[in-house]
């Protein structure tokens, strides 16, 4: 608690002595990459898009620096993820930024898990000895194109709600960037048609919704548990499965270490798959190029080549 009480003070010592810009019509944070290349779609010119963690950052764990805070103290809508997948980091950021247009409930708060199709909700009450088990359902929709277009519906709705006058905007922006996603989606499946039914290893469960669009099968995960680092006798566990079940790829974010996943690969053998963490808006890349990326290194796993 007393920590807690520092990192506020903190935030709101940043805060207060930072000055403030000239503003957008809409600011936005959100606390993803891929949230924010949806939001960047929607919004146009008319936002001004900030992301909390970075593509090369696994979400669960991002620093909760006051920096921030500062950013939160002047949005006027955060997007989260939701399903607890920020729990270890955004409560404190909300609480620091001395905004209450964005906390959790209200308006300039939104909850993007609300509005999409959940895979791997517990039927049972979960607990911290399963892992980083997450008991609304698993977090990483937006690896789906189909869950990131009805995110995407989502954000302009609340876009246009917090500033009406350009909600036409929105709404153009929304039909464009839906139009285009679909055109590429279209590509993506018949370039991926060959992993329907192809037995996979993935590193964590980040795959969920990627299998669920594609139709591959996750035999193995390299973490013995949600969020616990692979062990030497759960890697030979994997390995022995992956053999019996003739596993043709293993899959990993380039956020994970690579140790473990670039052994497993070499001695099944089968390429290893290194997936985008996340869109990198920072560098102006779209939503689409980052899943045209993924999708690109699938299709080169398929043809046998590994990264």
């Amino acid at each position: 608690m007393r920590s807690l009480r520092l990192f506020a003070a903190l935030c709101a010592a940043v805060v207060s002595l930072t000055a403030v810009p000239a503003r957008a019509d809409l600011k936005v944070v959100a606390t993803l990459p891929d949230l924010a290349a949806l939001a960047r779609a929607v919004g146009g010119d008319k936002v001004d898009v900030t992301t909390l963690a970075l593509p090369t950052q696994d979400p669960h764990f991002v620093d909760a620096k006051p920096n921030l805070a500062l950013a939160l103290n002047r949005a006027d809508l955060l997007i989260a993820a939701g399903l607890d997948l920020e729990i270890g980091w955004l409560p404190n950021l909300q609480t620091g930024a001395r905004n209450n247009r964005i906390l959790t409930g209200n308006t300039g708060y939104l909850d993007a898990s609300r509005f999409v199709d959940l895979l791997e909700v517990p039927s049972a009450p979960v607990d911290r000895s399963q892992g980083d088990v997450h008991p609304g359902g698993n977090p990483h929709y937006l690896y789906d194109p189909r869950q990131a277009l009805k995110v995407a519906a989502a954000i302009e709705a609340r876009m246009a709600q917090l500033d009406a006058k350009n909600a036409a905007t929105y709404k153009a922006n929304l039909a464009k960037f839906t139009q285009e996603v679909q055109a590429a989606q279209g590509g993506w499946e018949k370039r991926l048609a060959g992993l329907k039914g192809v037995p996979v290893v993935a590193f964590h469960r980040t795959t969920a919704y990627l299998q669920n669009w594609l139709g591959f099968k996750t035999i193995a995960f390299l973490e013995p548990k949600p969020g616990i680092p692979p062990t030497a006798s759960h890697v030979a566990q994997v390995l022995v499965q992956a053999r019996t079940n003739k596993v043709k790829l293993v899959l990993k974010e380039d956020y994970y270490a690579d140790n473990n996943a670039k052994f497993i690969a070499s001695k099944i053998p089968a390429p290893l798959v290194i997936l985008p963490g996340g869109t990198d808006v920072r560098g102006g890349q779209t939503y689409v190029q980052r899943m045209e990326l993924m999708v690109t290194r699938l299709e080169q796993g398929l043809a046998g080549k590994g990264g």
